[in-house]
């Protein structure tokens, strides 16, 4: 009995990898993590089991989800986190997928009138601090697609719940030893400064314009770089690239 008793509770505690079938079904249409090497994809394989096995995917406002799918979400979202494990991804369960992109209403106080105004966000993914991930499955489907254009919309909102694993997000998660906290702050204050800057002054710029609006949103949109488009991200400020190489491992995008 005791020995049945352990079984269980190991088996809660290490969801099996993701069933073959299912696996090879993902795989085929997810590029980002077919060109992994093989240790990688094995690693792969367990996270997206531990993932599916504790996260819940919800299908909002008509959304189709197949099994292939919900996998694919899992491949994507578990890939920033081949080097962290599966600790990086405690702290929230749901998963909510709209069609396409959705509406948030927001308020915002201004500090200096003390004015509280309300409006509306278009979105096509948010991460809540304490809360779900929210995505627009047109918008995974076509980073599937398209996984070379510098766009992923699962990373970028797991970019944000890494971030968000020390408290607010501020584009500091937690570093692994081999990376030194100062150094990080450094490159990438320097390099979103510079950004900002040329934003300001409206010049073009190899990283989305959208990651000016904030650090946090810097270090999700450079994520977006690191895995689909890293020549582009080395271009632009080899530091930042030299640290998420260091952080989030090899990107498998073509050279």
């Amino acid at each position: 009995m005791p020995t049945s008793w352990w079984r269980r509770a190991r088996a809660y505690l290490t969801p099996p990898p993701l069933d073959e079938a299912l696996w090879r079904s993902a795989l085929a249409g997810c590029v980002l993590a077919k060109r992994l090497d093989i240790p990688r994809q094995q690693e792969l394989r367990r996270l997206a089991g531990v993932f599916m096995a504790r996260k819940r995917i919800h299908a909002l406002a008509g959304a189709e989800l197949t099994d292939t799918l919900r996998a694919q979400i899992a491949l994507q979202a578990c890939l920033p986190v081949l080097q962290q494990g599966p600790k990086a991804l405690h702290g929230w369960r749901d998963v909510l997928v709209y069609p396409g992109e959705f509406k948030v209403r927001r308020s915002h106080h201004d500090e200096r009138s003390g004015v509280v105004s309300e409006g509306e966000d278009v979105l096509i993914g948010e991460a809540w601090e304490h809360g779900p991930l929210v995505l627009s499955l047109a918008d995974v489907q076509l980073d599937l697609e398209q996984p070379w254009d510098g766009f992923n919309v699962v990373v970028h909102e797991i970019a944000h719940k890494l971030d968000m694993l020390n408290g607010p997000p501020d584009g500091v998660p937690p570093l692994p030893a081999h990376i030194s906290r100062r150094q990080w702050i450094v490159a990438f204050q320097r390099a979103f400064d510079h950004l900002s800057n040329d934003v300001a002054r409206g010049r073009t710029t190899l990283i989305d314009p959208y990651a000016a609006e904030s650090a946090d949103e810097f270090f999700a949109v450079v994520s977006e770089l690191h895995w689909s488009q890293p020549s582009v991200l080395r271009r632009a400020d080899a530091a930042v690239a030299d640290l998420l190489q260091a952080y989030y491992g090899p990107s498998p995008a073509p050279a």
